[in-house]
């Protein structure tokens, strides 16, 4: 034991710990954009690790967004490390970005999440052994990626399983089902790394000028493909209540990686929680801190890192 503390303290420096009945609280300092909470179990020598990879938008470590409040990563961490596993979830870099006020649209890159995540497995590497990546929504995608360096492990934790264009055509072909062939001729031209020179303004937020090199980024990646590419363990988890990705979405994973765990919670939705009522309770719920995330998903986590 005393020889993990003092690779717990080198790693850390100076910074403190705070005391939990379970585990342990620390910051951690990545680099100038990354800053994160490391939950270390009391106890356990040389636990396992599970880095947690957070979604779309202005996401922090918790799970929240400005508007938006319900802390289902930091549940997550705290159910995870009360079981005997490591926990560290991360600010995104737009979070530091926005607060120092030196955030540019048009030099946001999908890369940049992706070698984010691969900056926080360096920094844990090779002190925690065991370390295992669970990305949650567009942080599935991102995770895929970066858990071929040095994980042992993967977790997609609603996760889509098309590529970020097919998603959006549908989406918005349900509303505005005249836009398809003006979506389809854009995400052409990104995909051939060129430059959309007039958008309609109803679709301003997706083809913007500043908005178009992170698309052109993002539409590179196919998720299936992606996921086909790791040779580690692999678990695929999806909600029955998810309003965002659906189960196919996680069928479409699993069909891409032969020996994946698949699991579909009862109930679950795409922030992880119960809901047992209507779409409105499910909307409801991205903004109640009080609602805990659901214990089977902790279960679940929970019995793949101890068999891997």
């Amino acid at each position: 034991m005393k020889k993990v503390i003092f690779l717990i303290f080198l790693l850390f420096g100076t910074h403190n710990f705070a005391q939990n009945q379970a585990y342990q609280t620390a910051e951690i300092h990545i680099n100038e954009l990354i800053d994160g909470t490391l939950l270390l179990p009391e106890g356990i020598q040389n636990p396992p690790l599970v880095i947690l990879i957070a979604g779309s938008g202005p996401t922090d470590r918790d799970g929240n967004q400005p508007m938006l409040q319900n802390n289902s990563l930091k549940y997550l961490a705290e159910g995870l490390s009360k079981k005997g596993i490591a926990t560290f979830r991360y600010d995104k870099r737009i979070i530091k970005q926005i607060k120092l006020k030196t955030i540019k649209e048009e030099d946001l890159l999908f890369e940049d999440f992706i070698d984010d995540a691969k900056a926080v497995i360096n920094h844990f590497h090779p002190n925690f052994t065991r370390i295992f990546i669970a990305g949650h929504s567009e942080g599935s995608l991102i995770g895929m990626v970066a858990a071929r360096q040095n994980a042992i492990g993967f977790i997609s934790l609603s996760g889509a399983g098309r590529p970020i264009d097919d998603i959006l055509k549908e989406q918005i072909g349900k509303q505005a089902p005249n836009l398809d062939a003006e979506l389809d001729q854009n995400f052409a031209l990104l995909k051939d790394g060129k430059k959309i020179k007039s958008v309609n303004p109803i679709l301003t937020s997706l083809f913007r000028p500043s908005v178009q090199p992170y698309m052109r980024s993002w539409v590179k990646y196919n998720p299936t493909v992606e996921i086909a590419k790791l040779d580690i363990p692999v678990l695929i988890v999806n909600g029955n209540k998810d309003l965002q990705v659906s189960v196919q979405d996680a069928e479409l994973l699993s069909a891409a990686k032969p020996g994946a765990q698949l699991e579909i919670i009862d109930n679950m939705n795409h922030i992880l929680k119960n809901i047992e009522g209507d779409v409105m309770e499910n909307q409801m719920s991205y903004n109640k801190k009080e609602l805990p995330v659901s214990g089977k998903l902790v279960e679940i986590m929970v019995e793949f890192v101890a068999k891997n």
